[in-house]
This record gives structure tokens, sequence and C-alpha cells, in this order.
């Protein structure tokens, strides 16, 4: 088991193109841990605004009366790539885990499949 600080250090060091990560409370929208890489990205503010991305999904699925989990959550931007995960388990509700990716440099089956397996060793 990893705990926050060893998740967003491996999330950064072994998926290609990652260029920040963070692990968010999307009730509050604060980051819990953030990890800058070389993108800039303020990643305070991408915590809060993503936490509105995810609480909208979450409310039009109830909306729609969908059972279902969210997996994953892609924004393609022109440079970037942005995946949200909300965690699953019974310690990880009302978390995501938020990777900012270089879409140059990501390939982004690899960086899914491999945030999964990262996901799977966090201890929160």
């Amino acid at each position: 088991m990893t705990d926050v600080d060893g998740t967003l250090k491996a999330a950064m060091t072994t998926i290609e193109g990652a260029i920040g990560a963070a692990l968010v409370d999307y009730n509050s929208g604060m980051a819990l841990g953030i990890l800058d890489g070389a993108g800039g990205l303020d990643l305070n503010v991408a915590a809060a605004g993503n936490t509105d991305v995810v609480r909208a999904k979450m409310r039009t699925m109830d909306m729609l009366g969908l059972k279902d989990g969210i997996e994953d959550i892609l924004i393609t931007l022109s440079t970037q790539y942005h995946l949200i995960r909300p965690l699953g388990g019974r310690t990880g509700k009302g978390l995501f885990l938020y990777l900012a990716l270089d879409r140059g440099r990501a390939n982004l089956a690899m960086a899914r499949h491999q945030l999964t397996k990262i996901e799977a060793d966090l201890e929160v």
C-alpha cells in the first residue's frame, strides 16, 4: 500500500508524459496532495475546477437513473490530456485522482492502465 505522496510520485515517474498529478476531495474541491511537473499547471485551481466536472457528471448520471460508476473522465485539449479517476472502495469515496499529460509524449491507453494500477495501491 502506498500513501498519497507515494501515489502521486508513482504517477509522475511511471506514466510517460505526466506533467501534474493531484488527489482531490470532490466534496470540498480541495487537493489532498499535489505533485507538479514541467507543465506549469496550478494544480489547486485544476483540483477545484475538475471537482465541478465530477459533480456535474454524477448529477447527470443520477438524473438519468444510471446506477453505474465512473471509471474515468477524459478531457482532451490540443496539447494535453486530463484524466480524472474517481476512486472506488470504501476509503476512496469522495476522492479522485487527477492526472495531466503532455499529449505529444503520452500513450493514453497505457496511462489509463497505469493509473488503475497506481490507484489499487493507494491507501488513504
